[in-house]
Order: C-alpha cells, then structure tokens, then sequence
C-alpha cells in the first residue's frame, strides 16, 4: 500500500510541511494516490477541483500573500462576465517587496494593497471585494465593472444575506481609488463609478440600465415604489411621471410563490395605471436591444395618457 491505514489520504490540496505533519514522506508522495500541484503543493489524485480548498493550500504554501483578482471575486461571490465565472486559474497577489509567484496554474501578482484592503475569510486571506472590484478593472469591459460595482454598492437585505450593511460605498471607493492613482485600470474604474447606482439588484438590471442610457433614454428611477409606504409593491427600474414600471425577471422568478407574488405585483402596478414592461433572459441576450425599442414605445405612448400629460402639467 502506498499510504498506511493509520495516514488517511486528505481530501484536499496540502503543502509539504502537511503532507510531513501527517506522517507522509517524500517517497510516499511519489506514490499513484498523490500528484504535484506546484512548487510544495500536492493533491490527492482523486480530489476534483474545488476553489476554496485550492485556494486555501495555496495560501498556506505562500506566507505573505494572498487570494485576489478573479479567484477573490469568484470567492466573494460577485458578479463576473460569462467567461470568467469558472475560471480554475488561481489569481495570488504579494506585498512589492516579496517576489512574484511562480507556479504552474497561478497567475501571479505584486502589488501595493493596504491593511483594509485584505481580509480573512474562514481563514483565507483574500482581498476585500471593493479592492478585488478595482484590481479587476485593467481586464473587465466597463459594463461587467459597473455591474460589480453596482452590487458592491447595493443596500442588502438582511433576511436574505445575513448583512445590512453594503460592501463599500461611493465614498469608500472612491477614496480607496486615490491612494492607488497609478494602478493599472484606475481610468476605467474612475468611469464606473460614475455609472454606478444603489439600488442594481442584479447584474441584468445594471446590463438593462445601461443599454438604455447608451440608447439615450433618460435615466430611471432605480427600485421604484408604487406607493410610499412600506412593502409597497416596486418595479426594478421604470419612470414615476410618465407612469412606466420596468421588471427583470430571471431564473428565480421561476418558482411558483415567486411567480404568484410578481403577478400581484404587476397587477398593482397595471391597476394604478402603469405601461408594465418585463424583460428576461432572452433580451439580455440581445444586449437589451428589443427592451429598449419597447421602452422607447413606451414613453411615446405616454405622452397621449391624459393622467400622465396632466402629472406633467401640474409638475410645472
């Protein structure tokens, strides 16, 4: 036998000193049920990839560094472009003083980051996501940016998230953007923060109200209350003058209790005489082309509403 009963193989990735700690030698870590994962790596052959457990081994084996880029966003759980969301290469950042990784699979970095912008998550040392959302700046589009940028942004919802309190804000982003004046993508992240806005519920929402700008429409209103009380039934985005509530419904609107409560809200909404328009996963594929024709028909259609020629009136 390659590894003795008493030395269970470990389920995951494990430096040397690991493999040591457990009894292991070099000899047996030659053996058919280990394989080299880098320079002081090794993962049992059977282990099928898993971010975090990759993520945490290589930590271990690199004092002084840390978890960053597309490898933090994706343990953030923020939002990436289609080609980045299961990326299995690891992103691993040093202080400038220390020399950059080099190991197969990792895509090093050395950069200069502050105190709070890395924290430790179930032991990991990552960046914070509003430093990952700036270090991902120099590769993503500005849209995927103000899309990250919009969740970072967003007030969560405690019942749902277990936090109440966002992960930045437009002061604390902008803020920590001055300190890094020479980074690579810092123009890039200067015009997202611009296009960001608190209220983006989802990456579509943020893809929809972009178009729409680009598109020349006029900025919505973002989480948009039929009434002002509270529970009041609320369009993702729309225009409160002109009476037009705008939803995206993606794949969670696809449960049955979901279903029933975006009915009723749609109802209040028709009822109170609102143009209700919902967009899915189709428009977003178009880039929100045929959404913005269908808004753009909407507005026109506003100006014969006599309710809404009269709220303009009375507006002055």
């Amino acid at each position: 036998m390659d590894t003795p009963a008493d030395h269970p193989i470990p389920n995951s990735p494990f430096t040397l000193s690991e493999a040591e700690s457990m009894g292991f030698t070099r000899d047996k870590l030659r053996g058919a049920n280990f394989a080299g994962a880098g320079y002081g790596l090794y993962r049992p052959t059977s282990w099928e990839f898993t971010l975090p457990e990759a993520a945490r081994a290589l930590c271990a084996a690199t004092p002084g560094a840390w978890i960053s880029h597309t490898t933090a966003a994706q343990l953030h759980g923020l939002i990436l472009p289609p080609w980045l969301e299961d990326s299995t290469e690891l992103h691993l950042s040093k202080p400038r003083k220390l020399p950059e990784t080099r190991r197969k699979g990792i895509t090093g970095h050395t950069l200069l980051a502050f105190e709070d912008e890395i924290e430790t998550v179930d032991g990991l040392a990552v960046s914070t996501p509003a430093r990952t959302w700036l270090d991902l700046a120099r590769v993503l589009p500005l849209p995927n940016l103000v899309c990250m940028g919009d969740q970072l942004i967003r007030i969560p919802r405690i019942v749902f998230e277990g936090r109440s309190e966002p992960y930045a804000t437009i002061a604390s982003l902008r803020n920590m953007m001055a300190r890094h004046g020479n980074l690579q993508g810092i123009v890039r992240a200067r015009a997202a923060l611009e296009l960001m806005r608190v209220g983006s519920d989802s990456g579509p929402e943020t893809m929809l109200r972009l178009a729409m700008l680009d598109a020349g429409l006029p900025e919505p209103e973002l989480q948009l209350a039929l009434w002002s009380t509270p529970n009041a039934p609320s369009a993702d985005l729309g225009y409160r003058k002109r009476r037009i509530a705008i939803q995206y419904d993606g794949g969670t609107h696809n449960d049955e209790l979901q279903a029933k409560s975006d009915a009723r809200r749609n109802a209040a909404f028709r009822n109170a005489g609102w143009d209700v328009l919902i967009f899915d996963r189709d428009h977003l594929a178009d880039g929100f082309d045929s959404a913005v024709r269908q808004i753009k028909a909407a507005m026109r259609r506003a100006w014969t509403d006599p309710a809404v020629v009269a709220g303009f009136a009375a507006s002055g």
